[in-house]
């Protein structure tokens, strides 16, 4: 086995960063969906869903800064182009959306969808010894679930 300079095996250090490059490509689309429906919200809701997208992707886009870096202290070098974003996403794109519902139900789908790979990923970085990636992977998660509970809430659905 070859440690890298912080410890890590390399051979799982690169199959961990090639996760997180597709961790990082369905957090670049959920951060688009959430752009757009801030943008194109319109109804009753306006007010409440206009300010809480913003939150939502000024966090997505937190998130993204740090999945990539994440990626580069693995050794590795994050995706960054559209191009490869649509290729290894999972996360649906939301296209033209501006009612409510459809707007929360895309947030609920695109975090269902993150929380997979995140948790495969939490699996695999235990596996490798990598705390640094299991701290993220479980901080994303505990946000995640708590944001899908409170969209299924505003839907007037239980998780």
């Amino acid at each position: 086995m070859t440690l890298n300079s912080i410890g890590l095996d390399t051979k799982k250090t690169k199959a961990l960063a090639d996760d997180l490059n597709q961790l990082l490509a369905n957090f670049q689309l959920y951060y688009q969906n959430l752009r757009g429906i801030h943008w194109n919200i319109k109804g009753r809701a306006f007010f409440d869903l206009h300010v809480k997208f913003e939150e939502l992707y000024t966090d997505a886009n937190l998130k993204v800064d740090e999945i990539a870096e994440r990626i580069l202290t693995l050794g590795a070098t994050p995706l960054h182009t559209f191009e490869d974003y649509t290729k290894a996403a999972k996360v649906p794109v939301g296209k033209n959306i501006s009612k409510d519902e459809k707007a929360v139900e895309l947030i609920v789908e695109s975090l269902s969808e993150l929380l997979k790979i995140e948790r495969s990923i939490l699996e695999a970085a235990g596996e490798a010894n990598d705390e640094g990636t299991n701290s993220m992977m479980s901080d994303f998660i505990t946000e995640q679930e708590k944001t899908v509970w409170m969209m299924k809430a505003w839907l007037g659905e239980t998780v």
